[in-house]
């Protein structure tokens, strides 16, 4: 008698497997000819795939661009989560949020370069702004807002402090791809002076009387926002 769930589980392994493969030599050729001038085929001949197996898993290039979104994601999770774990300090745990990022990209520099050009496209499923990548969005944002609690920030802060520290770690990326520094120094030496403002600018709107001052203007912008559709919560 046949074990069905058993040989299920195997055709899910093989087919997981093979789609892995498929991933990782898509994301080698990528990094060493370029998004736009590979092609499925040349993906699934370095998988030693058939052609039509490579567009069963990943139907366009941009599917398999979007499964390395998800992978970048689950892996930053993790490296933030392992090394957040007992960390105190807001400034500390912001440094491992977007240092961690950028050792991730480290080898994907020249790939990315040529993805971001689809930010300004709404309507393209790459773009960062648009919505083919809405999850991996509210997936790092996500990271972010876990960054910051018990902070200490005002409510208003904490609904806003994510995603203005997800635009800024865009930011970071975008000069970590035009950075030919030695290992990208000025970019880490960027993003660490920035840090430390960001830090010390919370902890001032954190003294009470400030706080007082500040957050009617917060409460205002988050208004502003909401009102023109800004996703906050996401």
């Amino acid at each position: 008698m046949f074990n069905l769930a058993l040989i299920n589980a195997t055709k899910k392994s093989v087919g997981e497997k093979t789609r892995a493969l498929i991933l990782e030599r898509a994301l080698e050729i990528f990094r060493a000819q370029g998004f736009e001038a590979a092609t499925i085929r040349d993906i699934a001949k370095s998988a030693s795939v058939a052609t039509g197996a490579a567009y069963y898993y990943f139907p366009s290039k941009e599917a398999i661009v979007a499964a390395y979104y998800d992978q970048v994601q689950e892996l930053h999770e993790a490296k933030v989560r392992e090394s957040i774990l007992g960390t105190m300090g807001l400034r500390e745990r912001l440094g491992i949020v977007f240092q961690s990022k950028l050792e991730i990209l480290k080898s994907d520099r020249k790939f990315l370069g040529a993805l971001f050009r689809y930010a300004g496209e709404p309507d393209h499923p790459l773009s960062v702004f648009g919505k083919g990548t809405a999850s991996q969005r509210a997936h790092s944002i996500g990271i972010f807002r876990e960054a910051l609690t018990d902070s200490g920030i005002s409510d208003e802060l904490r609904q806003l402090l994510p995603w203005a520290l997800w635009l800024l770690h865009l930011g970071a990326i975008l000069f970590f791809i035009y950075d030919e520094s030695a290992e990208q120094r000025r970019t880490r030496t960027l993003v660490n002076g920035v840090l430390d403002l960001v830090t010390q600018l919370l902890n001032l709107t954190s003294a009470p009387v400030i706080r007082t001052f500040l957050q009617p203007f917060q409460g205002k912008l988050l208004g502003i926002l909401k009102e023109a559709g800004w996703p906050l919560e996401s």
